[in-house]
């Protein structure tokens, strides 16, 4: 874990690429004290020592199924339900944390990384396990910024500096091509960026994170938090890859491209 010391920071966004709607903005200062938060999301590897420990079956385990993205199905994979509005995403029997892109996958072979199919109530569950818990939505993004003010990204405006991808989101036509210039197609290992300034890895692309806070949206039915946006994130549809974008999710879902890092308080 990285220790975030106490200051203030300009949360949220009102710029040309922020989406209203979802409550960016406006932007404000807002105080943080020292908190400690995890240099990366919690891993594959990781979850399965919990489950081990514990017996712990998650959300997905037990209903039996989860949404997986298409373009990681096999080609052969039968036709299944679809979510409105969001083609991509497949309903997948057996698709479940221990088998990230269904019964023909296995965590094994990417246990660094990060856990995905995984809930709010999954993640807290973890998080109590490891003596820990889940980060506040003005938490995560003073973490995720990396000590800049008012910057788009982590490292800071520009999406590619020098035509090299810092994260892994969506390249090329979504969904149909990605010619993965970022070396990734799904998941990627944790660390597999560089750190921003206070030494976090992959806080945007690459899973969306759940954060211990209300959606503010009225009428949103409960949903919670998730900042960083994932791997299926492009410009052409959801330029939520920012440090300051949020998405309500209801705590019970559970996707291919959702997980979590934990904080914990300061002694």
């Amino acid at each position: 874990m990285v220790t975030i010391p106490t200051g203030e920071f300009l949360m949220g966004s009102e710029d040309a690429l922020a989406y209203p709607a979802d409550g960016e903005g406006p932007v404000r200062t807002v105080h943080v004290g020292a908190f400690s938060i995890d240099a990366c999301t919690v891993t594959n590897a990781q979850f399965a020592r919990f489950a081990a420990e514990t017996g712990y079956r998650s959300s997905t385990e037990r209903t039996g199924w989860s949404f997986v993205f298409a373009g990681l199905l096999p080609d052969d994979f039968p036709p299944t339900r679809s979510v409105v509005g969001a083609p991509w995403w497949r309903q997948v029997e057996g698709a479940d944390w221990r088998h990230p892109d269904g019964p023909h996958s296995t965590w094994e072979d990417r246990g660094d990384h990060p856990v995905v199919h995984v809930d709010f109530h999954d993640a807290r569950a973890y998080c109590s396990w490891a003596g820990k818990r889940l980060p506040t939505e003005a938490e995560w993004e003073r973490a995720a910024r990396g000590g800049l003010h008012g910057k788009v990204f982590p490292w800071g405006d520009e999406l590619e500096p020098g035509g090299r991808p810092r994260m892994n989101v969506w390249q090329g036509d979504f969904p149909n091509r990605h010619p993965t210039a970022d070396g990734w197609y799904g998941t990627c290992p944790v660390d597999a960026y560089e750190p921003n300034g206070f030494g976090l890895h992959n806080v945007t692309g690459n899973v969306w994170e759940w954060c211990d806070a209300p959606f503010s949206p009225a009428d949103d039915g409960g949903q919670r938090v998730a900042k960083g946006g994932s791997y299926l994130c492009h410009a052409s549809y959801c330029r939520r890859y920012r440090v300051a974008a949020r998405q309500g999710l209801p705590p019970d879902s559970a996707t291919g491209n959702v997980g979590f890092r934990c904080a914990v308080d300061m002694a």
